[in-house]
């Protein structure tokens, strides 16, 4: 298992890199339309734990994938998760006025600027990975084949459509006040919150040596297990914890009467089935060995967070 401090050291240099790739690849403020661009980045840069690249950073690290389309695939990630929250937090949807502990976006801006950052930092997501990478393999210098880049593009495209994270949030609003059983809660939930974090573990691969389909089997076990995990502890901090530590509006969901692991479980109930939930995690990448060990600690992380 990895050092407590070399994880540290690790995750923070990650986070570093991230948050500089996030930076270079955000229009600027200078660009016309400046206001536009300076909400992009205000919902972007300078907040969140980066679990989602942290993941694809762990994923490639088992596949020897280079930095650079580590940073890329990454950067595009995140995009496409802070694009699903500026929209979550809208009046339509959970109309939250808190986010990663500062005014969501449309509280600091307005609702249609809010609209058009969650568009733009869609789209803007698919030109990292196309883009860029494009441009590369006209100069010949390329680290990811063109194959594989269509492969990211689809794959990403699908875990943020109506089949992936858009899908379960539909799922979601239709499923207000309603009594849910644990296999729909599930379902909704591999949906919403697993689909991006699968794709964030699929695209660190995909940088990296392609993996066999033993090892695609393994690293989807891992990724559905703390996808599930994830929203698991989501909902148990959000019965638990205050606005202040989570850095969003507390007690949403049982003021907005959704059905969460909490209350259909219980908050025991629930805090242990993300510990087996974690340890499914540990046996699905026990085959990758020392190479592994971050994904290990990520799933160790993504249980034991406080906010």
């Amino acid at each position: 298992m990895t050092a407590v401090g070399s994880f540290d050291l690790w995750m923070q240099q990650v986070q570093a890199s991230v948050e500089s790739a996030l930076a270079a690849a955000l229009p600027s403020t200078d660009t016309v339309p400046a206001r536009l661009h300076d909400a992009m980045r205000y919902a972007v840069l300078g907040g969140g734990k980066r679990v989602r690249p942290l993941l694809v950073y762990a994923a490639g690290a088992v596949f020897d994938a280079p930095p650079s389309a580590l940073a890329r695939a990454a950067a595009a990630v995140e995009m496409i998760h802070a694009y699903s929250l500026v929209h979550d937090d809208l009046p339509c949807m959970d109309d939250d006025a808190l986010r990663r502990g500062k005014a969501t976006v449309h509280v600091h801006y307005d609702e249609a600027t809010a609209l058009l950052v969650g568009d733009a930092l869609q789209a803007q997501a698919f030109a990292i990975l196309a883009d860029d990478l494009a441009d590369e393999q006209a100069e010949g210098q390329a680290d990811i084949a063109p194959q594989r880049q269509i492969a990211m593009l689809r794959l990403l495209a699908e875990a943020a459509g109506s089949r992936g994270m858009c899908g379960g949030q539909a799922i979601d609003l239709d499923s207000v006040g309603l009594a849910l059983t644990l296999a729909q809660l599930e379902q909704m939930h591999r949906l919403k919150t697993g689909a991006l974090l699968r794709a964030a573990v699929q695209l660190g691969a995909l940088c990296g040596k392609m993996p066999d389909a033993a090892e695609e089997a393994s690293l989807d076990a891992y990724a559905q297990a703390i996808g599930l995990a994830f929203q698991v502890v989501d909902d148990v901090l959000d019965a638990t914890a205050d606005s202040a530590t989570l850095g969003k509006t507390a007690g949403k969901d049982a003021a907005a009467n959704k059905p969460t692991y909490v209350t259909i479980l219980g908050l025991q109930p629930s805090r242990e089935l993300a510990d087996r939930l974690r340890d499914d995690a540990h046996r699905a990448v026990a085959p990758f060995g020392a190479a592994a060990e971050s994904l290990r600690a990520l799933a160790d992380l993504i249980v034991q967070r406080k906010a």
